[in-house]
């Protein structure tokens, strides 16, 4: 059973993955806009991940006899000045992420939530691989500055990413 305390944590934490998502999906707008949909596919994959994220906090909630409730999500920035700037923004969410997760298990930590700290556990190492993935474009990005070629290829590049909608099914 979640301690009051716990429930409302994971509550703020399922409304900030959505946000992840909606934010996400904003981008991939924003690249859809700029004829990059290569940028874009892998910005959908992205939200479809987020999604994951707040259905498996969602689930984890009412295993535990707790109730999730929804919160209003803010609306996220539409428009950039670059795909550069994109990304240095998602690799900054992204670390703001990771310090979400980190208090939530440093409270499950505090009390003594043995169930909660396991369950978080996956999304410590999951953050780790987030941040990871969002930095290696961002710093494929500064290198290729200036050169639409180069862009054009690491558009082509980031189509390649699956979105594995029966994972997210599967969260639901």
């Amino acid at each position: 059973m979640l301690t009051p305390e716990m429930e409302k944590a994971l509550n703020e934490q399922v409304k900030w993955e959505l946000y992840s998502a909606y934010l996400y999906l904003s981008m991939a707008s924003y690249f859809e806009d700029k004829g990059l949909s290569g940028f874009a596919h892998w910005m959908k994959a992205q939200t479809a991940e987020e999604v994951m994220h707040a259905m498996k906090f969602y689930r984890f909630i009412f295993e535990r006899d707790g109730r999730v409730v929804l919160e209003e999500i803010p609306a996220p920035p539409s428009d950039w000045e670059s795909p550069l700037h994109v990304f240095e923004y998602a690799y900054k969410h992204e670390q703001e992420v990771t310090a979400r997760i980190n208090k939530l298990m440093t409270l499950a930590k505090q009390r003594e939530d043995y169930a909660t700290e396991n369950f978080l556990q996956w999304f410590v190492e999951e953050q780790v691989e987030e941040e990871a993935s969002f930095k290696a474009i961002l710093n494929k990005l500064q290198l290729i500055q200036g050169n639409p070629q180069a862009l054009f290829y690491l558009d082509n590049e980031l189509a390649q990413r699956p979105i594995d909608l029966n994972l997210l099914m599967t969260q639901m």
